[in-house]
């Protein structure tokens, strides 16, 4: 019988199948690398283009920031604008109310019948003392006056008899209730329509 020896054979697939495995094993270390090295990259390019975009965002929210300080600096200005053309608007307003109470009061004042000795006024009412000649004309003149369009009520508070230079004569005081702002401005634009 003869014998071959397949020893060496064998050993020889044994380095090969060593050879084979170490191979594979430094392969698939490199390969694992390669991919590892691809996706740490991507990974790195993701995190640039995050951080690109965070600063990117962070200068507009800057400039934003910067905008909505200019339009809260407008409002407050807009705001103090209203508030001084309300002031001017009251102050036009109020500008004749004046003129057009004295006025009145030298309309409904009766001539040679009656004087003043004080006049008072506020916002809400007009006080009047005066002297006239009898009740009469007291009478008349608190009428002329409700007849006017600057006030709501006519009220007498006192009117008593007094002695001046000999002649018995009438004092009286007179409040008067003004209508409100409101009002006298549509009146005032009828007189001027």
């Amino acid at each position: 019988m003869i014998r071959i020896n397949l020893l060496p054979f064998r050993a020889a697939r044994k380095k090969e199948n060593i050879r084979r495995q170490i191979s594979i094993f430094i392969l698939s270390l490199i390969f694992s690398a390669l991919v590892l090295y691809y996706y740490n990259s991507n990974l790195n390019l993701q995190i640039q283009e995050l951080t690109d975009r965070f600063e990117t965002v962070k200068k507009k929210l800057k400039a934003k920031r910067k905008d909505a300080k200019e339009v809260d600096e407008i409002k407050r200005a807009l705001e103090l604008l209203k508030i001084k053309m309300e002031g001017i608007r009251l102050v036009k307003l109020k500008r004749r109310e004046p003129v057009e109470l004295l006025e009145t009061m030298t309309r409904v004042v009766i001539p040679k019948r009656m004087w003043f000795t004080k006049f008072t006024a506020s916002d809400k009412t007009v006080g009047i003392t005066g002297v006239a000649l009898d009740q009469k004309t007291v009478a008349d003149f608190m009428t002329r006056l409700e007849h006017t369009s600057l006030f709501s009520s006519v009220n007498l508070s006192l009117l008593r008899q007094v002695k001046i230079e000999g002649l018995n004569l009438k004092r009286f005081e007179v409040v008067c209730d003004r209508v409100k702002l409101n009002a006298g401005v549509g009146s005032e634009k009828k007189k001027d329509g």
